[in-house]
């Protein structure tokens, strides 16, 4: 069965706006690699607006400032599916992506019986329904050393029946003071 991997960056206080900070090249060569382990997306409207079209562009174009964006560019860009949670949005970006309108739930448990490599989520809305079905397997939250105070936070709006028992099971400290915890479903 394939595994569901929730992956994003955070601030100390729980911010995940990509606008308030910008992830420094040892972080995005973390999550190259957990891109390149993956070949399905899941995303909410919100999230796939802010990967598509800007990482395929960056990877046909070979545009960006540092080799750590383009290398994800270019794993964002080899991934076969993208799966789009969406009621308004009419039609996709791409060829690869597919918007679904129907249950959350069951279009993940049939995605998770397919063979394949595994399963990438990230965002806060689409995340946080997975994790109130229990659905997510793997969780990988990169902290950064700051403090936002504003912004969108991790798990916003969460509604679970039961607490969320985790497994920290490989800890990463980078040289920026980030840390990556990848946390696994218990």
């Amino acid at each position: 069965m394939r595994h569901v991997i929730f992956a994003i960056n955070t601030t100390l206080d729980g911010c995940c706006d990509h606008t308030k900070f910008y992830p420094d090249e040892e972080t995005m060569a973390y999550f190259t690699h957990l891109t390149r382990d993956a070949d399905t997306f899941l995303y909410g409207r919100k999230t796939y607006q802010l990967m598509v079209p800007y990482w395929p562009d960056v990877a046909k174009n070979h545009s960006g400032d540092r080799k750590a964006d383009i290398e994800f560019a270019q794993a964002f860009d080899a991934v076969d599916k993208i799966i789009v949670f969406s009621q308004s949005l009419d039609s996709p970006e791409e060829e690869k992506t597919r918007i679904v309108r129907t249950s959350l739930h069951d279009e993940v448990l049939k995605l998770k019986q397919e063979q394949g490599k595994n399963i990438l989520t990230g965002g806060i809305t689409i995340p946080s329904q997975l994790a109130e079905l229990g659905l997510i397997d793997e969780y990988h939250f990169v902290v950064h050393p700051i403090v936002v105070g504003e912004g969108r936070r991790l798990f916003e709006g969460i509604n679970l029946q039961e607490n969320l028992q985790l497994k920290l099971v490989e800890p990463t400290v980078f040289k920026s003071g980030s840390v990556a915890l990848r946390y696994l479903k218990q």
